[in-house]
């Protein structure tokens, strides 16, 4: 028999969630609409749907919208029917009846981030520290130190000490042998880079080697450093060097390619910061690629910089890259689906409605309070008094009564810059919401806490003596 699925609803969004429910039905699912008799359904409390839900015969479960702040395990305790949240949006809908999935579990990875602070030469120790805890907190689990050819390090074992008892495993990159020997001596977890000219260092204390050829884009001088850690049967990671774009960057992909063919099992990190850092693209499609890369090369360490300001959230990105990919390949599937961190700019499905339902709901109001919403064709807004679509804010000023309410205006300033924001970019847009940027700039309200079931308290969207837009 079908699964009977009842879609609670209020009488705004009646419509189109019948709409939805003929679309989806099937020999397998039977969509009923249920309206609880309120407008809004985002604003229906457990007291209303316990006293005015009548459930189908042979319900097999009930879908709340997104929105809905109620408790869930009360409610289905009293229908003794299972009732969940289902999307924000009437859109996504069809997906979530269709592909219903378990939440994703991004806990894992196998992937190990150095990140390098580039001038620790010129800070304290404690200013090290300080940069330090930053980075951990975006995801780095190693925290490299770098040596500027012409600054010297005098503190560089003060500073290893203080990282270690801060509780964080320590790398040292330089190009400086005596550098390097004080830092494996100082106990450095990693170092950073060594040739099979400077190898020996890797006998004169505990730090793991990051192997790279003695000469630039030398496989075989590489290839001759990883013998002689294997023939030490000391632990190691190997590394081709990635190029920049235009200077060897095609090329040297194709030697991390080459090295994992011919070396299966050795381990290997890729430094991203020559192409992250030297090329003016946002990082997040960039980190994607450079992930998927090495998720495909089993690639389980990279070098991860914030150098130029375009690149200040890099760590924090291949954190959450290095989680998505790793379900993803756990899955056996394409990174889609997989909680979207790295969609910054841009939103699978960035408009909720189309502009022919807008104009249907809008026709349906008959109260003073504006609505936003944005489709293909502009920022919408309306109430009883009419309904107007535009590009650009501006142009929807003129239509607005709000001369003599200074909080008013404020807020439906703030909420159609915002709608602009999305419609230029293709975002989605729900008014009294944050837009949502991914990792690169969480905000309140984000889909990781949507995730969590976390939700703002009901009340006014302004604070006490100014009128609230939700509705």
């Amino acid at each position: 028999m079908a699964e009977r699925v009842v879609l609670v609803t209020g009488s705004l969004a009646e419509p189109r969630v019948k709409r939805v429910a003929e679309q989806v039905a099937s020999d397998a699912l039977d969509p009923v609409v249920a309206n609880v008799g309120v407008k809004v359904a985002a604003l229906m409390t457990t007291d209303i749907v316990e006293r005015r839900l009548t459930l189908p015969e042979g319900a097999d479960r009930v879908v709340m919208p997104g929105r809905f702040r109620g408790d869930l395990e009360r409610l289905s305790d009293h229908f003794g029917t299972r009732f969940e949240r289902g999307p924000d949006e009437v859109a996504d809908l069809p997906e979530y009846l269709g592909h219903a999935k378990e939440k994703v579990d991004l806990s894992q990875y196998n992937m190990t981030i150095f990140a390098e602070i580039v001038d620790a030469t010129l800070m304290t120790p404690a200013q090290i520290v300080e940069r330090s805890r930053i980075l951990r907190a975006d995801g780095a689990d190693v925290i490299d130190l770098g040596c500027l050819p012409d600054s010297p390090f005098p503190h560089l074992e003060e500073s290893i000490a203080a990282l270690h008892a801060d509780g964080v495993r320590v790398s040292v990159d330089s190009f400086n042998a005596e550098e390097l020997s004080r830092a494996t001596k100082a106990g450095a977890d990693f170092l950073l880079s060594l040739s099979e000219k400077t190898i020996d260092i890797a006998d004169e204390g505990p730090a793991v080697p990051i192997l790279v050829s003695a000469g630039a884009a030398d496989a075989a001088s590489l290839d001759r450093a990883i013998d002689m850690m294997i023939a030490k049967g000391k632990p190691f990671y190997a590394d081709p060097i990635l190029d920049p774009i235009h200077y060897g960057f095609a090329a040297s992909v194709a030697r991390y390619i080459d090295l994992r063919k011919r070396r299966p099992d050795v381990p290997i990190l890729m430094g991203i910061g020559n192409v992250t850092e030297l090329t003016d693209a946002d990082t997040t499609g960039i980190n994607a690629i450079l992930m998927g890369l090495c998720s495909e090369l089993d690639i389980t360490a990279v070098l991860a910089v914030q150098v130029s300001p375009h690149c200040r959230t890099a760590v924090r990105e291949f954190d959450r890259a290095r989680r998505e990919f790793f379900a993803a390949r756990k899955a056996n599937s394409l990174p889609q689906g997989f909680g979207g961190g790295l969609m910054a700019l841009r939103d699978r499905k960035g408009f909720a409605t189309t502009s022919d339902e807008i104009k249907t709901l809008a026709l349906q109001i008959r109260d003073a309070n504006y609505r936003i919403e944005v489709a293909e064709d502009g920022i919408h807004i309306y109430n009883k008094n009419g309904h107007h679509v535009a590009d650009d804010p501006f142009k929807l000023f003129p239509h607005l009564d709000v001369r003599t309410d200074a909080a008013h205006a404020f807020y439906l300033g703030v909420e159609t810059a915002r709608a602009e924001i999305a419609y230029r970019l293709g975002k989605r847009y729900a008014q009294d919401e944050p837009l949502e940027f991914g990792v690169v700039a969480e905000t309140k309200g984000s889909a990781d806490d949507a995730h969590l079931m976390k939700f703002k308290e009901a009340g006014a969207t302004l604070q006490k003596g100014a009128k609230s837009e939700q509705d």
